[in-house]
């Protein structure tokens, strides 16, 4: 049962910006109605949801718990002031992210006036492989890590998505040698990206951060610099 009602609270996507009906929480779950609508009362006595005009929402006490996380209240407050920094030297869209395979959540993201709209937020997931975050950290995995996330089917977010292990393991290694992992409009179109590790004292990733912009204006080399200085002085402190 418990399962049957995080499955519900899951089943809220990021674009819902009205209150979702029971009976589309129920379908996008796989849970049976009758069962949606007594886990859907519970949850509104407990404050994970909240009724409203046409449906549900997630409640507060869901916000309230998720700031409770230790890794991402810690790190994310840790990384704040520097990818602060980051942001006004390169002019564009920082992101902080973790892996949770196959995926990597996003902890914070700092956006850019002239920014490209892009499909990440912060609390949300993208598939690792096809960001740069997601190649510096699974770059920085263990084995079998990568190898879990390797050897499953792997989405085609856009045209330009590496899909091929082969492909994606040779980039994966370049990354290791060289610190930096870079995407060309592999998440979205567009856009390019380039990230590196923020690592432990065993060299283990334990978190990515990155600089994002369009492809036609933002120039890798002028800010993989800063890049550089940002996950370093946060592998100092928080590693």
């Amino acid at each position: 049962m418990l399962g049957r009602a995080v499955s519900l609270l899951s089943a809220f996507r990021p674009d819902d910006d009205r209150c979702v009906s029971l009976s589309e929480l129920a379908r996008r779950s796989g849970v049976a109605k009758p069962t949606a609508h007594r886990l859907a009362t519970q949850l509104v006595e407990l404050g994970m949801l909240e009724p409203g005009e046409g449906g549900l929402r997630l409640g507060l006490r869901v916000f309230e718990l998720g700031q409770l996380v230790p890794r991402q209240r810690g790190l994310r407050d840790a990384a704040r002031p520097y990818l602060e920094d980051l942001h006004r030297a390169s002019g564009e869209t920082v992101h902080l992210a973790v892996l949770e395979a196959p995926d990597v959540v996003y902890l914070d993201k700092l956006t850019s006036r002239a920014a490209p709209a892009v499909p990440s937020r912060i609390g949300g997931r993208m598939p690792a492989h096809a960001t740069a975050v997601g190649k510096a950290l699974l770059a920085h995995a263990s084995e079998e890590v990568r190898e879990a996330v390797l050897s499953r089917p792997l989405e085609r977010i856009t045209a330009r998505t590496v899909v091929m292990r082969g492909v994606l393991m040779r980039e994966l290694r370049r990354v290791r040698t060289e610190g930096v992992a870079h995407e060309y409009e592999e998440s979205a179109l567009g856009v390019v990206c380039a990230a590196c590790p923020v690592v432990d004292g065993q060299g283990r990733a334990i978190a990515a951060v990155s600089v994002q912009g369009w492809v036609n204006r933002m120039q890798i080399d002028r800010v993989v610099p800063a890049l550089r200085t940002t996950a370093l002085m946060l592998s100092r402190q928080w590693g």
